[in-house]
């Protein structure tokens, strides 16, 4: 077997969380008198965290405590209401299960708050998911490798035997700066024109493709 370990991305990749994270940015952006922001539009802000996702819905020369005071208001929504529209991507569990039956070890490494990537993995994949990471303080957010890095040594894998999964450039960076194979899905917040401009060594379009690819 070439790889035993799969790491995912989470939104974009395993959930459908663009609604979600939508709703909780306009809740804070209209309670600090901001306009509202379209689907699309936070389609293009999100991958780089929730900071970054706020950062960019607000207008240009924001100061530091805009981006705060607004990333607080986005945060408390968010913790209450991120399950309401979120769900697994079409083949995504039937995915898991596989993986799971063949052995495979399976981490979330994402951009998303830690606590949030947590919950979601455990309230939406329990026992499939083995790890799950997401941005702190402890961690460098991708495009750094050191979140995939924890996760293989959370694991007790190898570099070597581990591939990444994900749906943004982000992702695609990511796994490149740790040096293992990048497999670009197709079905989540960017384009398979950009994936592969940005070098993933494989682009899939379903879920089950993976297991072919594997």
């Amino acid at each position: 077997m070439k790889y035993d370990t799969i790491i995912f991305d989470l939104d974009g990749t395993l959930l459908n969380t663009l609604e979600d994270l939508m709703d909780s940015l306009n809740y804070a952006l209209t309670c600090h008198g901001y306009e509202r922001r379209t689907l699309e539009e936070v389609r293009a802000f999100v991958g780089n965290g929730v900071k970054k996702l706020v950062e960019r819905a607000l207008p240009l020369h924001s100061t530091e405590e805009d981006i705060e005071q607004c990333l607080a208001s986005f945060t408390e929504h968010y913790s209450k209401n991120m399950q309401n529209k979120t769900r697994p991507y079409n083949g995504i569990m039937e995915l898991l299960l596989d993986l799971n039956r063949y052995n495979y070890k399976i981490a979330i490494v994402s951009n998303k708050y830690d606590s949030a990537v947590k919950k979601l993995s455990r309230e939406y994949f329990g026992d499939f998911i083995d790890v799950a990471i997401g941005e702190s303080k402890s961690v460098k957010p991708k495009p750094a490798p050191d979140s995939v890095f924890a996760a293989i040594k959370e694991l007790g894998s190898e570099l070597n035997k581990t591939i990444f999964v994900g749906d943004s450039d982000t992702d695609v960076q990511t796994a490149k700066n740790a040096g293992i194979t990048c497999v670009g899905v197709t079905w989540g917040f960017r384009t398979r024109e950009l994936l592969r401009k940005e070098g993933a060594d494989y682009l899939i379009d379903t879920p089950k493709e993976l297991l072919t690819l594997i």
